[in-house]
């Protein structure tokens, strides 16, 4: 029985085990008098069942999908012959996948030897056959686990402690997934960029000015060590980004602040879906509004003015950059300036401030936090975008604060490393790892000062 069977099977072992554990305790409570016996209310009697039904269930499937492919592996090897499990890991690891591939339907008996044919054969009983032990192991865990606790309920049963116990450990459950994904994430890429470390010195990656990743096949090929500088990447990227948020920034707040003191209820419903439906375009029709018609129109402004302005220049995808994370300043800042008190507005209009000084002295500083982190959020969008910078600014590393000029940025050499057939193991596919590591402790940085920023001014203003 395949896994989704099983899902839905259990699906509808959830509603059954719940209706369940809700009857039997209405038919207590009607015994004893009505539900003012019991001490929880009948859903949560039902919630518990169901629960007890269900989550055994889904953790004997985790626990069963885990070992059946190793277990299937060693049970499928262990009757091939003799000298073809004496064949190197990596070698035994191909023949297995191919008989793999032959049993799925995807590889041509024709491929195959005699043995991998009846091996396939092999792996399609095993198969059948664990998937009928799962299903039946699942189901009779899930039923166990309901007439437990059918048994269970009991007038005094704290059937409602129960079910938030559960829900507590379940939320607990999702946070430390999302610990450990975390912390997957970060020693994958510093491990990789440990390894690339060991070819280029750290201070020559830090503190270099030129980036040159192309390495030569042979030793005697010009460039052959290449050039892994971060300076002009990074200066790249902070120059987008700054170009970018001083676009963003300002009318994404004065927008959020008419919309939220100022505008009235027709217009605020009208504008604000409007605005925010910037949110959803594809960065990548960005990048060919900034390509096609921003970056001409600035380069032909440019040269009216006697200004030199590259084809591809920093300012071009600042600008269209800005334009995309409006929304997100806005939106952010709209709804944390609409949860201010109103007591607040109030009081400082009867003492006789305006409407303007009730603003900023005020509804800002009350509101500060939550601005400060909608700026994040749009700082964080700025760095790490691509697409507006791979079609606007281009791909040459210059080491300059001018945005007229073409720049790249950290994110675009990223994915420049890795397109491609590249050999995994060399300096030049390991430098998108160091970068990342880069991007992740920027990130870090603006978190840090964001936090110290809205503890400042929350202390401040309680």
């Amino acid at each position: 029985m395949h896994t989704t069977s099983i899902l839905l099977v259990l699906a509808a072992l959830f509603v059954v085990s719940f209706l369940l554990g809700r009857k039997r305790s209405q038919v207590l409570a009607m015994r004893l008098g009505g539900m003012a016996s019991l001490h929880s209310l009948p859903k949560h009697y039902g919630y518990m069942t169901a629960a007890w039904a269900v989550i055994p269930a889904l953790l004997a499937l985790a626990l069963w999908l885990g070992f059946e492919s190793s277990v299937l592996y060693k049970l499928v090897i262990a009757q091939l012959p003799k000298e073809i499990q004496q064949l190197p890991a990596d070698e035994l690891g191909l023949y297995y996948n191919q008989v793999q591939g032959f049993a799925l339907g995807s590889i041509d008996a024709e491929q195959l030897d005699r043995s991998q044919v009846e091996a396939a054969e092999h792996y399609k009983r095993l198969s059948s056959n664990f998937s009928q032990i799962k299903a039946a192991l699942i189901f009779l865990v899930a039923i166990v686990g309901a007439l437990l606790a059918l048994k269970r309920v009991t007038p005094v049963l704290r059937a409602r402690n129960h079910v938030e116990s559960i829900i507590e450990w379940i939320l607990f459950g999702s946070s430390f997934i999302a610990v450990l994904t975390t912390l997957g994430i970060v020693l994958s890429i510093l491990f990789e960029a440990i390894r690339f470390f060991q070819f280029i010195p750290l201070d020559d990656f830090l503190f270099g000015v030129h980036w040159s990743p192309q390495m030569a096949i042979r030793a005697d090929q010009v460039g052959a060590t290449g050039s892994f500088g971060l300076i002009p990447l990074l200066v790249g990227t902070l120059l987008i980004s700054a170009v970018a948020l001083t676009i963003a920034v300002p009318v994404g707040l004065m927008s959020a602040i008419y919309l939220s003191e100022y505008a009235t209820r027709g217009f605020r419903a009208i504008t604000k879906p409007v605005l925010e439906i910037l949110a959803g375009v594809p960065t990548v029709v960005y990048g060919f509004f900034a390509a096609l018609t921003v970056a001409p129109f600035i380069r032909d402004l440019g040269e009216s003015m006697g200004l030199s302005v590259a084809s591809e220049s920093a300012l071009a995808a600042g600008i269209v950059m800005g334009i995309m994370i409006i929304p997100f300043v806005l939106s952010l800042s709209d709804d944390i300036i609409n949860a201010v008190p109103v007591s607040l507005r109030e009081a400082s209009l009867g003492m006789g401030a305006t409407m303007n000084e009730t603003i900023r002295k005020v509804v800002l500083p009350a509101a500060l936090p939550g601005i400060v982190g909608g700026i994040l959020l749009a700082a964080s969008r700025a760095i790490g975008e691509t697409m507006i910078v791979v079609m606007a600014a281009g791909l040459s590393a210059n080491l300059t604060i001018n945005p007229f000029e073409a720049v790249t940025t950290i994110t675009v050499q990223i994915v420049t490393l890795l397109v491609g057939d590249q050999e995994f193991d060399s300096p030049k596919t390991l430098a998108a790892f160091a970068l990342g590591l880069v991007l992740f402790f920027v990130t870090l940085v603006l978190n840090i000062v964001a936090l110290f920023v809205v503890r400042k001014y929350r202390e401040q203003y309680e």
